[in-house]
């Protein structure tokens, strides 16, 4: 299968080339504008599968720019789709269900079928991730969704660095005892997510919230004295009020930090019911035995945050 993946050099597009490659598929990486047609023509040749992970996330950019590289390449893929025979798995996010209305449901209670919330105008991501999911949806192909949350990992230039920087300063901010557990997922298994759902053949349209890794998943406290122990750095864990953890988590998660729920709450986005393991649905099947440590949905245990530390540390 000749597989073309936009977002290439992004976090989750470089580990989905790793993936790829790794299970054997010859990797096409997209070389140029995504809203450009003619570098879509160019690249689509002889094309079997495309994997839409390019997309603006952060930067301080107007509107315009989110929805035109957002939602206007993820039309130029659904095209190039349409036009040459290829799955589409597109990259989504689960910032498509809003902001707010996740938490508000509670622990565990969002699910793929989970109604979208209202989302902030000024959340350009979040607006125009929703504007791309819908042209993937409406257009009438067999296509899938991945909807990751926070992404740690390898190359990660957000959330993995200000973890990284907050603990080189020896104080990291605490409310309650850091039993909660984080909400994020590993970007490996994001890229293992994508890989399944793209050699799956299950017809018309299907989204998979990929928001955990494999289980016994690590307590906050536990993730971050695995850095910790990583990067060499004794840290002392401070008990603070919510207004002072406002101050510092902003710091850490940065402009897609949102209220604190990330330190105190449960994740309540989570897998469609009767999922596998593997953590995308019944009918895809990651425990087939195809990676080292014996198949499976895993961040490669409690070690995958001491490992991504010393590489993040070491550079790109």
């Amino acid at each position: 299968m000749t597989v073309l993946v936009t977002g290439g050099r992004g976090l989750v597009g470089s580990h989905v080339i790793e993936a790829l490659r790794a299970a054997g598929e010859d990797v096409r990486v997209f070389d140029g504008d995504v809203t450009d047609p003619g570098a879509w023509r160019r690249a689509g040749a002889g094309i079997s599968g495309i994997v839409h992970a390019a997309a603006r996330v952060a930067q301080r950019l107007p509107y315009a720019e989110f929805e035109r590289v957002n939602a206007g390449g993820t039309r130029l893929a659904v095209e190039t789709a349409r036009a040459t025979g290829a799955r589409l798995i597109h990259v989504s996010s689960v910032a498509v269900f809003g902001r707010t209305a996740p938490y508000a449901a509670g622990a565990g209670a969002v699910d793929e079928d989970f109604p979208f919330g209202p989302v902030p105008e000024h959340d350009f991501y979040a607006r125009t991730k929703r504007m791309a999911e819908a042209v993937v949806r409406d257009s009438g192909l067999s296509a899938a969704a991945i909807r990751p949350n926070v992404i740690y990992g390898e190359r990660d230039r957000l959330f993995t660095a200000r973890v990284i920087r907050v603990l080189r300063t020896g104080l990291m901010p605490r409310i309650g005892p850091g039993t909660n557990h984080l909400s994020c997922v590993y970007v490996g298994n994001v890229a293992a997510a994508v890989v399944a759902a793209l050699r799956s053949r299950i017809p018309g349209f299907r989204t998979y919230n990929v928001t955990a890794d494999a289980p016994p998943a690590l307590t906050e406290r536990e993730f971050m004295e695995a850095f910790a122990d990583a990067l060499g750095v004794r840290v002392w864990r401070e008990a603070v009020g919510t207004l002072a953890a406002v101050t510092r988590s902003r710091r850490l998660c940065g402009s897609r930090w949102r209220g604190g729920r990330v330190h105190h709450r449960r994740e309540p986005v989570h897998r469609r019911a009767g999922a596998t393991g593997a953590g995308v649905g019944p009918a895809l099947r990651y425990a087939d035995g195809d990676s080292a440590d014996g198949g499976g949905f895993r961040a490669r245990g409690d070690a995958s945050s001491l490992e991504i530390a010393r590489r993040q540390e070491a550079g790109p």
